[in-house]
């Protein structure tokens, strides 16, 4: 058989091998080796086999993954997130449609820091959905502003994709961030757009919630001293050169463990499960 023929075949045995629930990372490193112990030989197969999560695992950039994962599942586990969105509330959710307004530009701050679309989205479904149904929001809206929204942590810097997409081509992660601040930032305000068009065209899809003073807004900001500062860190000291985007992977996740130990919210037990699925979701 040609390598086409056992690439196609390949591709429909690891389908199959998905639908059956097999593990992806098992049924790819199954498909591989098999097609490429096919092709070139059972010896070069088992050479490649040993080789390849070696090099991969072993290359330096790569740490920038984890490293923001971690920096993104502590801030989710230490309620710093809930300050994002408790803050946006406050400031729109007193509008038609204001908590799903809130809820997008809290993704959208937690994107900035984080890069994590799926620590995001967590979050973000956590604290933002009950309260949309607390407020008799349309469940479309609610669950679909969040699933929306979640993904602008692929645009907004310090994004993973680009990390590893600025790795993976050997392109410039820091032009990578570059180009997709202003498209990010204009996914964001399109998302605010369309929630209004939604609610003005049907008004319970997305009621006004309750109005907060001036005071209760500006109290509200306080509690996000520590994102701000994680923010210009990160994201500062990678646009002025200062630090790589892996290093700036390594402060972020300790400045985020400081903070979080400095303002009582990090306890051992949020330390290890912080840990434990941050290890869980680098490897899947």
């Amino acid at each position: 058989m040609s390598s086409e023929t056992v690439g196609l075949i390949g591709i429909i045995l690891l389908v199959a091998l998905l639908f059956s629930r097999m593990w992806i990372a098992a049924a790819m490193t199954l498909i591989g080796f098999a097609g490429y112990a096919y092709i070139r030989g059972i010896e070069p197969a088992f050479a490649v086999l040993g080789q390849i999560p070696y090099t991969t695992i072993a290359y330096y950039p790569i740490s920038a993954v984890p490293l923001f994962l971690f920096m993104g599942v502590v801030i989710a586990n230490t309620q710093m997130g809930d300050d994002m969105y408790l803050a946006a509330h406050k400031w729109v959710g007193q509008y038609r449609g204001g908590l799903a307004i809130a809820t997008i530009v809290a993704c959208a701050i937690f994107a900035a820091i984080t890069g994590s679309s799926l620590a995001g989205s967590v979050t973000m479904g956590k604290v933002a959905v009950p309260q949309m149904k607390k407020y008799n929001y349309d469940m479309e809206l609610a669950t679909g502003c969040v699933a929306c929204a979640g993904t602008l942590a692929i645009l907004i810097p310090p994004s993973l994709i680009f990390i590893l997409y600025g790795i993976l081509t050997e392109n410039s992660v820091g032009q990578l961030f570059m180009a997709g601040f202003l498209p990010g930032l204009l996914l964001t305000c399109l998302f605010i757009v369309t929630v209004g068009i939604i609610t003005a065209r049907n008004p319970q899809a997305g009621p006004p919630g309750p109005r907060s003073s001036f005071k209760e807004k500006i109290i509200s900001l306080k509690k996000l001293w520590h994102t701000l500062i994680l923010f210009i860190v990160v994201l500062g000291g990678i646009y002025t050169g200062i630090f790589t985007p892996t290093e700036a992977g390594g402060i972020g996740a300790s400045g985020a463990l400081i903070i979080t130990a400095v303002t009582r919210r990090l306890t051992f037990r949020k330390f290890l499960d912080s840990i434990l699925e941050t290890s869980l979701t680098t490897a899947m």
